[in-house]
């Protein structure tokens, strides 16, 4: 019986829980997003190419942002993001990058930085997010940085 009331109310709380997240849109570039729930939303870029969230305790930021690729091609862009957060000094622990997409995760100071890139507007464009975090927190964070990489998306029609 407990079970059966367990699995009720896991499937009564899934939606609810799954309501909490919001979801940004930019205009500019034509990427969505949804953002975890009670992050904080901070003032959009001046230039108007995406956004910075905070969590409450401050511990976490999302940034969210497009651009145009500025290297040879797509992959090329990311290649040269690699190497500037590097310069910054982010130790990388993975990285994968393909021709219409790319993710990466580094470490500095106790933060763990994930990196996903998406190509839009035929590779002319990207549309990126960084997810920043304690250390400690990388297993709670796991379920956060697949809801962030599913619901990165963009529009080509928006080109």
């Amino acid at each position: 019986m407990r079970i059966l009331f367990g699995l009720l109310f896991a499937l009564v709380a899934l939606p609810a829980a799954a309501a909490d997240w919001q979801r940004y849109e930019n205009a500019r570039y034509g990427y969505v997003i949804d953002v975890p729930p009670d992050f904080a939303w901070g003032r959009e870029a001046d230039n108007g190419d995406g956004r910075e969230f905070t969590s409450p305790d401050g511990l976490q930021t999302l940034s969210v942002f497009g651009g145009m690729v500025t290297g040879e091609d797509f992959e090329a862009t990311v290649r040269i993001g690699l190497q500037i957060a590097s310069a910054d000094g982010w130790a990388l622990s993975y990285e994968r990058v393909t021709p219409s997409w790319a993710s990466f995760s580094a470490t500095r100071n106790g933060m763990i930085r994930y990196v996903r890139v998406i190509a839009a507007c035929g590779g002319t464009q990207l549309a990126s997010f960084y997810y920043e975090y304690p250390e400690a927190a990388l297993k709670a964070s796991d379920p956060v940085v697949e809801r962030l990489v599913r619901s990165l998306k963009a529009d080509d029609a928006a080109c």
